[in-house]
């Protein structure tokens, strides 16, 4: 599997973003689909992930702002994400799998995109 990301930028604090992951293969919709972040001189962190029939999992600091989906015809996962803090900096990665064993466990998804750069300015 093959992952493209694609919509990062710079925004203004309370601003909106929408970040596209565009996947390879023909088994797209088989697989759970997320995101992590990484900010300047952070660890890696999970954001969101998401299997068909299962309720999206986001960590604590995005719920409510961020919203991740899928079209599986297009094979492709976005992140939604609304009222953008300077904390959100980050360039963020999309992540597959098959069968995770944690979600926000980095180290339990095997395909990483080459990641995008989210700047939010104060």
């Amino acid at each position: 599997v093959q992952l493209v990301e694609s919509g990062g930028g710079l925004v203004q604090a309370g601003g909106s973003l929408r970040l596209s992951c565009a996947a390879s293969g023909r088994t797209f919709s088989s697989y759970f689909m997320g995101w992590f972040r990484q900010a300047p001189g952070k660890e890696r962190e999970f954001v969101a992930a998401m299997h068909p029939g299962l309720r999206p999992y986001y960590t604590d600091s995005v719920k409510g702002r961020f919203t991740i989906s899928r079209d599986n015809a297009k094979n492709t996962v976005y992140l939604e994400m609304n009222s953008l803090k300077p904390e959100d900096t980050a360039v963020y990665y999309c992540v597959a799998d098959l069968t995770p064993s944690t979600l926000v466990d980095q180290q339990s998804w095997d395909y990483w995109g080459q990641g995008t750069q989210v700047t939010v300015s104060s």
